[in-house]
This record gives structure tokens, sequence and C-alpha cells, in this order.
């Protein structure tokens, strides 16, 4: 059987200040394309389909035309899991309704949710889909099912690995006999590449699970992290995200699995690779020097973090960057970064105004101020002080 493994589309993400919903239309257009091409047996979305639990108008709306193309022009079922950035009830509004037509959505977490059950030329494959929960969430929802007697008593599920262990004991306790198995889920394995633009699913450690957890099935479709990965074994992956979300990500290579599962259980993956409407990436150097080499950047388009080694003061420097490089979005100074007593990252009401000048300008100048402009700074500094004392 062979499936389309992707995740964390992030629909409506907004990114330093640019919607990104043209980009995420481009992006998904090439997805139907190679769905299209590739005629997987089904499609599955391990989450954060949505950048956050009430999209905008746009970003439902696309997502619409996608599922729709995808189930009813190209008749490929999907499943779809909520990630901890979706509204798990909006994500399933019309579930029921849709389960019939070929589009299987999990929102809310499902104390006894039941697999699809997909069939090939070698039987039976179970698709067990996994949507991300809280704690005090499927506490609460399982809490009825165990008595107040210590030997029945509900186990304590007060981490993201007590809840992925909770629904993958019901997925085995509704694993058809015989039958081939995948999981969906959405959570952060331990051994997997983080970047920056994934939200924390907890603070500390308890947002982690252990890969352990997924012993016994043939494959397991994650999302939450952004970079295409495998954690362990093969046959536990991350698709990543289909955009680069962050300038930590601008190395990633974006894909999406190409999973085929033999009569035996066995998988192979491929990363398929995406072609986005434009990069996002970083170009480092001088501001002259980044200016005369992006006149005859082929992709002057792209989204780009410059990251400026240039020392001394530089007079509208977004402005500039942007008459060569139209979708600059950051500048980054490594050089004027530090934790000296004028750093900005202090106190401000706690810092001398002595040194808040002498960080001035050792910034705009490159230079340290020296003991002589030293000294007429803090003549000048106590002359003030005197001043507003007496004011």
């Amino acid at each position: 059987m062979r499936f389309l493994h992707s995740a964390d589309w992030h629909l409506g993400r907004v990114h330093h200040g640019v919607s990104l919903l043209e980009d995420q239309a481009h992006i998904l257009g090439e997805f139907v394309r190679l769905a299209a091409d590739m005629r997987p047996d089904a499609i599955l979305l391990a989450g954060d389909i949505y950048d956050r639990s009430v999209p905008p108008a746009e970003a439902v709306r696309l997502l619409d035309l996608v599922l729709t193309e995808l189930v009813q022009g190209l008749r490929i079922p999907v499943v779809m899991i909520a990630g901890n950035h979706d509204g798990p009830d909006r994500l399933a509004f019309g579930a029921g309704l849709l389960g019939g037509a070929g589009l299987t959505v999990r929102g809310p977490f499902e104390p006894q949710a039941r697999p699809l059950v997909l069939h090939d030329e070698h039987g039976a494959v179970a698709i067990h889909a996994l949507p991300y929960a809280e704690p005090a969430v499927v506490r609460s929802a399982v809490a009825g099912r165990y008595s107040e007697d210590a030997e029945n008593a509900a186990p304590a599920i007060d981490s993201h690995q007590a809840v992925l262990a909770v629904q993958l004991q019901a997925a085995r306790a509704a694993q058809p006999q015989g039958a081939r198995s995948v999981v969906v889920a959405h959570a952060f394995v331990l051994g997997g590449s983080e970047s920056e633009s994934e939200r924390p699913l907890s603070v500390g450690a308890s947002g982690a699970v252990d890969a352990a957890l997924f012993d016994g099935f043939d494959y397991v479709a994650l999302g939450h992290l952004h970079r295409p990965q495998q954690v362990g074994q093969a046959r536990i992956q991350y698709s990543g995200s289909l955009l680069k979300y962050s300038f930590s990500e601008a190395d990633h290579a974006k894909s999406v699995n190409l999973v085929e599962l033999d009569a035996a259980g066995a998988c192979t993956v491929e990363r398929i690779a995406l072609t986005p409407r434009r990069d996002l990436r970083i170009v480092e150097g001088q501001l002259d020097a980044i200016l005369a080499g992006g006149a005859a950047d082929p992709a002057r388009d792209d989204y780009i973090l410059a990251r400026l080694t240039d020392s001394g003061a530089l007079l509208d420097a977004m402005g500039r960057l942007r008459g060569v490089y139209p979708n600059a979005l950051a500048i980054e100074r490594p050089q004027l970064a530090g934790d000296g007593p004028g750093r900005a990252a202090a106190d401000h009401r706690r810092v001398r105004m002595q040194d808040l000048f002498a960080s001035f300008h050792r910034d705009t100048t490159g230079q340290a101020l020296d003991e002589a402009g030293a000294a007429v700074l803090e003549r000048i500094a106590e002359r003030l002080e005197r001043e507003a004392r007496h004011a």
C-alpha cells in the first residue's frame, strides 16, 4: 500500500509581518499535482494543519479547496489529525458526514476511536489517527472508565508520554487481527531535531515521548518537528513542514514522504522535494557587498535575512536592502551583539548614562571610547546629575 505523508502546513502563517498564504497556496498546488501523479492509496496529514486555533477565513477556504481536490477530484482518502496549533473542534467540524466521502478527521481526543481500515491485494491496513491532546483533557475523558480501588485505578496522565501511551493502548486493542498497522500522531519524539518555529508542547521535559511507545506498528507518520527526519528506525518518520517557517530552517530541504508498505508490513520511505514560490534564506557579509551581489541574484524575490558584518553606523539599511531584495524580512548584526554594561538586554533603569553612551559610541563607530573621551563623558554626566538634583 502506498501513502503520501505530510504535516505542519500551518495555513494562515504570518512571518515577520508577511502573510504566507499565497506561498502556501502555491506549494499545496504542487502537492495536489504530486498526489495526482503518484496516486497513493491514502494521504496522511499529521497535524498543525492551521497555524492557530482560530484560523483566518482565507486559510479555511484554502484547506477546503485542497481537500476537495484530493478527496472528490482525485478520489484519494485523506486521514487528518489535529496538532497543537489546531483548534480540534473546529478542525473536526462535519467529520461525521465527511467520513463517508473519504475524509477522516480526528480533532478532539476520543478514548475508543476506531481505525480506518483500507485494503489492497495483500489484505488489510489499519490506520490509527491519534490527534494531539493535553494531559488534562485525556485525564478527564478517561476518568469514568476506572474504579477507585487501587487495582483498577486510573493511570497518572500528567505528561504527553502518558497521553500517547493511553492512545496507543486503545489503538492496539482496536487493531484488526492480521492487518498491517499505521499510526498518525503529533508529538515530539526523543531524538528528533527541533527548530525555532515549533511551539513547545509543554514546559520542561514532559512534552517529549519515547520512540519505544510505537513498538509493533509498521509505519508511524509524525507531525510537529519541521525538519524531515527519521527517529531511530526507518518506520518512525517526520515528514517535516511544507515550507520554511523560520530562518533556523534555512538549511532544511522541504519534502513529503512517499511510503510503500509491503505485504509483510515492511516500509520504504522516499522523500520527494517540493519547490516553493519563494525560498527563505540567509545572506551574509557587508551591506555594500550584499547589495552589489544581489543585483545579479536570480532569486531576488526570496525571503531574506541579511546577516551584516559591518561594524559602523548604517543609514536606512533595510530600505537599501529592499531596493535589491524586495522581500527582505530582517537584519542581524552579530558584531554588535554582546553582554556589555550598556546593552539593551540589561534593565535600562539600572544602566548608567555613561555606559549607555559608551555602548552607543561603540555600536556606531566600531571602536571603544578612549580614556580622554570617557573622562569628558564622566564630567558631563556629573554636571547633568547635579542640575537634575537642584532643578
